[in-house]
């Protein structure tokens, strides 16, 4: 998979602008403050119709335009697939091959993308809602069914969450609707978990083999994925259903009081465990970043093994956050493998750890010029 094109009209600090990429790295020079970080986020908001830096579309649309679009040309095994978003104050079209789709859930996919940026550097040490939704953007990429179940949980969890809310001290009469919730949460959450648990375990293979490779043999990487329903097998959807119903009826009365769900995948967490101990608690920095790395790396093995294509690497200024051994492991790993975008703001010991010179872009106020 590969962008061949991509299109910006009113996006953040570029006004009008069109570019051409190369199929393995293209560099993105620049000083900061220039539009490099701008440019990734415009792709990654072409793959996945959403930022990752605001939740807010409106900020990307430039001041005083009323306007935004985005469009990609997207070359895959099956032929070239033109992509475009339009934003407005009213909300935003996704259209793939010119072809408005009804739900984003038809338009995730098209393009896959893989964001590492310093703040991915804490994945390992940082909260159970940032593993929690690195899960979640990255195997909704991967599975339709995933990113349709995600959804209507999100829905489901909502409304759940509202009556409670509302039943406050109301009488047991009143428990049909909450139980009628319950039931679609668990149908819904079962199928999350189940798919988490499978996804992981495909992940794991792959990361484990990397990391063993950055730490030389020394450290071997294993996952374990933090549920309230209590069994080793999660890969029984049916099992897990009936173990979040019976959780819901255990925890009734303290969601009651809580007024909120206790109980669920949106409640979940994932672990790393280096030579069998929690990274995040008795792992060095080092250890920690490798791990990071790894799970990075590994994914794009993953989604090359679940969707036939190999995604899109997007760097965000991470080789400034990694050491040069890992630095290397990294350039090494992604050179005529995957296409790969990398914002920096200096080329030196960028070119010298490449096989192939990079495509390079300089970045200046929103304008882009590629070196002959």
């Amino acid at each position: 998979m590969k962008l061949e094109e991509l299109r910006l009209r009113h996006f953040r600090n570029y006004q009008d602008l069109t570019v051409t990429f190369g199929p393995g790295v293209n560099v993105l020079l620049g000083e900061n403050a220039q539009g490099k970080t701008n440019l990734l986020e415009a792709i990654y908001f072409l793959a996945l119709a959403r930022s990752h830096r605001t939740s807010n579309d409106r900020e990307l649309i430039s001041w005083q335009a009323e306007t935004a679009q985005v469009f990609g040309r997207v070359q895959k095994n099956s032929g070239q697939t033109p992509l475009e978003l339009d934003l407005s104050k009213h909300g935003k079209k996704a259209k793939v091959n010119h072809l408005e789709q009804a739900k984003l859930s038809g338009y995730v996919g098209q393009l896959n993308v893989i964001l590492f940026a310093p703040e991915d550097l804490s994945l390992v040490k940082g909260s159970p809602q940032g593993r929690r939704r690195f899960m979640d953007m990255e195997f909704g990429q991967m599975s339709h069914r995933y990113l349709y179940n995600t959804a209507q949980y999100r829905t489901i969890l909502r409304q759940r969450n509202r009556y409670l809310k509302e039943l406050g001290s109301k009488q047991q009469s009143d428990m049909v609707l909450l139980d009628v919730l319950s039931d679609q949460l668990a149908a819904y959450g079962s199928e999350i978990i189940s798919a988490r648990v499978t996804l992981l375990k495909r992940l794991e293979v792959w990361a484990a083999q990397v990391h063993q490779e950055i730490s030389q043999q020394r450290e071997t990487l294993s996952f374990h994925y933090v549920t309230s329903v209590k069994d080793d097998d999660l890969s029984d959807t049916q099992h897990i259903y009936d173990a979040l119903k019976l959780l819901y009826q255990k925890h009734r009365d303290k969601e009651l009081f809580r007024r909120t769900t206790l109980i669920g995948p949106h409640r979940d967490d994932l672990k790393f465990l280096v030579n069998d101990k929690d990274v995040s608690s008795f792992g060095s920095q080092g250890q920690q970043r490798t791990t990071a790395l790894s799970v990075k790396l590994a994914e794009i093995d993953l989604m090359h093994e679940q969707t036939g294509e190999y995604p899109v690497l997007l760097l965000d200024d991470v080789l400034s956050e990694l050491d040069d051994s890992r630095q290397t492991h990294l350039l090494t790993a992604i050179q005529d493998k995957v296409q790969t975008f990398l914002t920096t703001t200096s080329l030196s010991g960028v070119a010298q750890k490449l096989i192939h010179q990079p495509k390079v872009f300089r970045i200046s106020n929103g304008e882009i010029q590629a070196d002959e």
